[in-house]
């Protein structure tokens, strides 16, 4: 009788000498694209509970960017001695794809601890929680994409076929918030300190990023711009909208970025994915 348990129901074996981590961490990221559609449904879902008995839902966020963009468009206009129909496009892309990053990282510092209850509940791959965050916050994105098109026939500016280079640039976005929220959601889970200092740290990446003042002010210093991570991986998304295209070095410097951060986020879900369910 023991027998015919035993084959209709094989035990799980762990063999603390061949914990296979690798093999595990590659299984669990391949379950977790293969059923995009549930972490795509649980984003909706938060979307919906978020704005849940309001009038305008997430196109609050896209009203008060358009109030942003207005306001400091005509306050930094006059400050930097620039054309307002030259200034408001590169302030409203800058806006909406700064903001856009900042909330992924933002919500990156709670990916799988917003998930607690089912991590300790349902066995569903950690990719499946990771994607619902990017998701989430894709959709939240995309209801300040019209608001560019906008402002362009406002100010009589239209891009060019260089604009479709602008794709690849929200793909590199894609995967650096998939990395991101990969190895801040298991990094701030382990110690909650992260969080605060995170938010801190991209506070003082606002005003070091080129999102309000324009590269062209720095002069012979813009050479050391390709350093900073957030402004290459801008603006592979704003210089084919507002500037012609984005230089080979920026698309050089995203990549190795994004390749960094893959790499990073990879190596730590391998190493610490088997202590997840106990950190959260």
């Amino acid at each position: 009788m023991l027998d015919q348990i035993e084959a209709a129901a094989p035990l799980y074996v762990a063999d603390a000498a061949a914990p296979r981590r690798r093999e595990k961490a590659l299984a669990d990221l391949a379950t977790g694209f293969r059923r995009w559609r549930l972490p795509a449904a649980l984003a909706r879902l938060d979307i919906r509970n978020r704005y849940r008995g309001s009038v305008l839902g997430p196109f609050w966020l896209t009203l008060s960017t358009a109030v942003m963009v207005v306001g400091l468009g005509i306050l930094y206009s006059s400050l930097f001695k620039l054309p307002l129909a030259d200034y408001l496009p590169f302030l409203a892309v800058s806006l909406i794809v700064w903001n856009m990053i900042s909330q992924i990282v933002a919500d990156a510092c709670t990916s799988l601890t917003s998930s607690e209850g089912i991590i300790r509940q349902l066995a569903l791959p950690y990719s499946v929680h990771i994607l619902r965050c990017v998701m989430r916050n894709a959709l939240i994105a995309a209801h300040s994409l019209p608001l560019i098109l906008l402002v362009f026939l406002a100010c009589g500016v239209l891009p060019g076929w260089e604009a479709l280079l602008a794709l690849p640039g929200l793909a590199l976005v894609a995967v650096n918030a998939f990395a991101i929220a990969l190895f801040l959601g298991m990094v701030c889970a382990r110690f909650r300190d992260i969080a605060p200092i995170v938010g801190s740290a991209m506070q003082l990446a606002f005003f070091l990023s080129p999102v309000l003042w324009k590269p062209e002010l720095l002069a012979e210093r813009q050479v050391w711009l390709p350093f900073n991570p957030f402004y290459v991986v801008m603006e592979t998304v704003r210089g084919p909208l507002v500037e012609g295209g984005a230089a080979p070095l920026i698309w050089l410097s995203a990549g190795l970025y994004t390749l960094l951060a893959c790499v990073v986020a990879f190596a730590f879900f391998v190493r610490f994915r088997g202590r997840i369910a106990f950190w959260v």
